[in-house]
């Protein structure tokens, strides 16, 4: 089909409308030039044009042609042009430059998506603000989690424009049926929609819908392992708790994957190792075939020790912190109590125990297994330092300077110095520790120390032996104990009844002291719940004019019990006694006293009991005291309200009356050594030159 000239002059030249006019008495028709009947392309010319066809349909396309005949373009409008109604016609070029204009290059258009599209979230530019909404996902308890997964969640109902919150939904569709998958719904299937407020609504905010369709849950049909053969033949099968007709959840096979992979090397399996698991959907029947690989590996049996690294101590020490022996079955359990007993000599920056094969059977058929411990000795060198004040004995700071392992294995020497208000001192100390047996403990001291107090001033010189069955921070035991010896040469002041007046005297003091402690608390310096009770017992004899038997007995108990989960109350009882010589006999520094930081607070350091005619406590040979706290605890922080009571008394039994009582109030800052403690206290029935107000700064609950 083509177009005359005339048409295209009618195109061009526009439709007008028609209007009523006198009909002409006759209508002269216009001369047609003949040339403009015929076609701008004849169809001679056309079919010349066309390349000749093949007759064979597979043969090669032909090439192009090496050039492009120019297309034929339509002559600019001339300046002067006119239409068929006498109006001026303006060039293209002039009215509309745009449009003859040469396109610009793909590379020079800026592809950067306007302010109003760009995922964002920043607060000037959201424009949109949405709810979110989760269906379906309730009757398989798992809407809890898409919440804390949620894209649309995670955008706290703001976005840029409905674009990103499309996308949001995008992303929680496949969110959704991730979830119904691992819950054993394979055929889960979602979708999110978006709803507009109503028109009536101006600042109504769109609704995000995902909508979960969990359909029927899977559950398995069978459960086969594929391994060889161990000992006992049901073991995998009995540490794989897996059943027939279980969910296909991804948490319980897993959980039950991980079961096996640690209870294997509990029982003598140290090397298993896991192939990767095929679950065989039947989507007929809702059901999955699971079968998991399993390389068991020998089973083994503990060995001999090896070391590498920066040592701190050599594989037979190892040997003497191991709880197990050559020959045992391994139990990788024995292997991480190693682990922490060596963590906790505090000897490495690093270490690490792992088993090594070697392939040399055990007289009961298994294979031993060589521990690696691999160590990085760290510094063995320290400076420490506290300082502490109460009400009646002033300020305390005490420094010290310790190597941990001068003498190895574990041999330590620690230098300490006492720099107080009303105490000065330095002492000298070895200590071994796992001492041929695990958790044993041997030291030596050597002190000279100047105590300044109200109830006697004394300058006292100790050499000291101790064996100790310990608890530490990283192991802390149910029972634990200490005995030694301890030589003690002191000169102090003391208040003579009979000559009614204070004189000097020297005691030789030798004593055993022992002391055992059975700990069901859940941590040594901040426990939670659970008790402690202990006993110290303490032999000695007095030398002063005479020999004078005599000995030291203490009974303590304390209780632990939470209320809530921020507050615990916590109580102590204590209760002593010195039988087998008169109080005056006894050097003053042996003697029982009440009040302070640790005793009853609200008094004094040592200013309960009986006085001397000057008003400055003599000490007695008894003693009881309770303390009562309800510790509250928020964050790092906490406030402590307590009350105290107690009393020193002359004779041997303690009494249950003349009680003195201290009430109070406490703070404490908990830091990963302890708590920080203050306690401001004042005594409920005191005495004529009691204080007001006492006050305690220590590290470390009361009791």
């Amino acid at each position: 089909m083509w177009l005359t000239s005339s048409w295209v002059a009618l195109a061009l030249a526009g439709a007008t409308p028609v209007q009523q006019a006198p009909a002409p008495e006759t209508v002269q028709a216009q001369p047609v030039d003949p040339d403009q009947n015929q076609p701008i392309v004849s169809d001679p010319e056309f079919d010349a044009a066309l390349p000749a066809l093949s007759d064979d349909i597979n043969a090669p396309l032909e090439a192009m042609p090496a050039t492009i005949p120019p297309v034929a373009t339509v002559p600019p409008t001339p300046a002067d042009a006119v239409s068929p109604d006498g109006q001026t016609l303006t060039p293209v070029a002039q009215a509309e430059p745009d449009l003859v204009a040469p396109l610009p290059t793909l590379g020079s258009y800026d592809t950067t998506p306007p302010v109003e599209l760009a995922d964002t979230d920043d607060e000037k530019t959201v424009v949109i603000r949405y709810d979110t909404e989760v269906r379906g996902l309730d009757e398989i308890e798992a809407t809890a989690q898409f919440n804390g997964l949620s894209a649309l969640k995670e955008g706290d109902g703001k976005a840029a424009n409905s674009a990103m919150i499309a996308a949001r939904g995008r992303e929680d569709e496949a969110l959704a049926v991730r979830l119904m998958k691992s819950r054993g719904y394979y055929d889960g299937t979602a979708i999110s929609t978006i709803e507009q407020p109503p028109a009536a609504d101006k600042n109504g905010r769109i609704k995000a819908i995902v909508s979960a369709t969990p359909g029927k849950v899977y559950t398995l049909s069978s459960v086969n392992i594929v391994a060889g053969a161990v000992t006992p033949p049901d073991l995998l099968r009995r540490e794989l708790p897996l059943v027939v007709g279980d969910k296909i959840e991804a948490d319980r096979v897993q959980g039950a994957e991980a079961n096996l992979a640690l209870k294997l090397p509990q029982q003598g399996y140290p090397f298993i190792t896991l192939g990767q698991r095929d679950i065989l959907l039947d989507d007929a029947k809702w059901t999955g075939d699971y079968t998991l690989p399993v390389d068991p590996g020998p089973r083994s049996s503990f060995g001999s020790y090896s070391t590498e690294g920066k040592l701190a101590f050599d594989a037979e020490h190892v040997g003497v912190l191991a709880r197990f022996k050559q020959g045992e079955l391994y139990d990788n359990r024995k292997v991480d109590d190693l682990r922490q007993a060596l963590v906790a000599t505090g000897l490495f920056s690093t270490v690490s125990v792992e088993p090594v094969r070697t392939g040399t059977p055990g007289p009961d058929g298994t294979e031993q297994v060589n521990l690696l411990v691999r160590q990085e000795a760290g510094p063995p060198r320290s400076l420490a330092g506290s300082a502490g004040y109460s009400t009646g004995q002033g300020f305390t700071l005490e420094g010290s300077f310790t190597h941990r392992n001068v003498f190895r294995p574990e041999g330590a020497l620690i230098g300490t110095i006492i720099a107080g208000t009303q105490e000065q001192g330095a002492s000298g100390t070895f200590r071994r520790s796992n001492a041929g047996k695990r958790d044993r403990t041997v030291t030596l001291t050597a002190s000279a120390n100047h105590s300044s107090y109200d109830a006697f001033d004394a300058f006292t010189g100790t050499l000291s032996g101790r064996i100790s069955y310990d608890s530490t921070p990283i192991w802390q035991k149910k029972f634990t104990y200490a005995f030694g010896f301890e030589l003690t040469g002191t000169n102090e002041s003391v208040y003579d009844f009979t000559t009614q007046q204070r004189e000097r005297r020297t005691y030789g003091i030798f004593a055993l002291p022992g002391q055992v402690l059975f700990d069901r608390s859940d941590s040594l310096l901040n426990p939670t719940k659970g008790y402690r009770l202990k006993l110290s017992l303490s032999p000695e004899t007095s030398v002063s004019g005479g020999v004078k038997p005599y000995a030291r007995v203490l009974v303590e108990g304390s209780i632990y019990q939470p209320v809530t989960d921020s507050i615990v109350l916590a109580g102590r009882i204590r209760a002593g006694t010195i039988p087998g010589i008169d109080r005056d006999d006894l050097a003053p520094s042996r003697r029982y006293y009440g009040g302070g930081g640790g005793s009853v607070r609200g008094y004094g350091y040592q200013r309960l009991g009986p006085f001397d005619p000057n008003g400055d406590p003599v000490g007695g040979r008894s003693i009881n005291e309770f303390s009562l706290e309800a510790r509250y605890r928020f964050g790092d922080y906490g406030i402590v309200p307590f009350i105290d009571g107690g009393n020193a008394y002359e004779g041997v039994m303690p009494k249950g009356q003349n009680l003195r009582y201290g009430a109070g109030i406490g703070g404490r800052f908990y830091t990963n050594f302890g708590p920080m403690r203050v306690d401001v206290a004042t005594p409920l029935n005191p005495r004529e030159g009691d204080g007001k107000v006492a006050l305690y700064i220590s590290i470390g609950q009361a009791f």
